[in-house]
């Protein structure tokens, strides 16, 4: 298995998941800017859409979408998923808030024009940090341990560090305490190289 990745970028939550989970797997850096593998392959020919994440199965089959990886790695290593009657249904109901309102939000910041849009780009992502920072059900979303919506959730804590955005102390928290944990140092590691 082959996970393409861009360093900084969402597929992080992904690398970060399948290191956790101790998967056998690759990975490949993408240059979104030139959509060229690092191996030097046109990489629109493996996602006509152009973005990362993707895996590239054994077998040839091509997954993209976060939200789509995410969950497939927390069905194949249930450990990073929810548990109980409703565990798969809230961990896509936490992979979708992450998606569609935080990550998102933050392309609003990264094309505000002027002050005024920064301020009112921010302001709206801490509320969702907010939002999401009350469902937490102990010291990970749904308890003492990660799962893969904790991974992307890191992620989005990163670009809010990284674009001066502000987090509930539950999530800088939360940050300090995935930066420490093994999976996420290698990840970081091998994104950095």
């Amino acid at each position: 298995m082959k996970l393409y990745y861009s360093p900084k970028a969402c597929s992080l939550a992904d690398h970060i998941a399948l290191q956790e989970a101790g998967a056998k797997f690759v990975v490949e850096r993408v240059n979104l800017a030139t959509k060229r593998t690092a191996a030097g392959r046109d990489f629109n020919e493996i996602n006509v859409k152009g973005c990362v994440p993707v895996i590239e199965m054994d077998d040839g089959a091509i997954l993209t979408e976060n939200v789509a990886i995410l969950d497939w790695i927390a069905a194949q290593y249930p450990t990073l998923g929810g548990s109980g009657e409703m565990g798969r249904t809230r961990l896509i109901e936490s992979l979708t808030f992450i998606s569609t309102e935080l990550h998102h939000s933050f392309r609003h910041l990264m094309d505000a024009k002027g002050d005024a849009e920064v301020a009112q780009a921010k302001a709206g992502i801490q509320t969702r940090f907010h939002w999401i920072s009350d469902t937490f059900k102990g010291d990970y979303l749904f308890g003492d341990h990660p799962s893969v919506a904790d991974c992307y959730l890191f992620v989005m804590t990163l670009w809010a560090e990284r674009f001066g955005v502000n987090v509930p102390t539950r999530l800088s928290s939360f940050r300090e305490r995935m930066k420490g944990r093994e999976a996420v140092k290698i990840a970081l590691a091998v994104e950095a190289a």
